[in-house]
């Protein structure tokens, strides 16, 4: 399964490229990893619901911190 896995970039990565990478390619599931860890990077796995909903509280700035 994981030579499926089409990770893409945050449209808002570090110049360093620093970011989280996200896999929406995989039916009922988007994956997260850390970019500057690649491969080696824990993935955290998710609903494309629950990361719908993640983005949308990022985006109006509806997470504690």
């Amino acid at each position: 399964m994981i030579e499926f896995i089409t990770w893409r970039k945050s449209s808002r990565s570090s110049a360093s490229g620093n970011c989280v990478e996200v896999a929406q390619n995989l039916p009922g599931t988007a994956l997260l990893r850390d970019s500057k860890l690649g491969t080696d990077s824990p993935v955290l796995a998710v609903s494309p619901g629950h990361f719908a909903a993640f983005l949308d509280a990022l985006k109006n700035d509806r997470l504690d911190g």
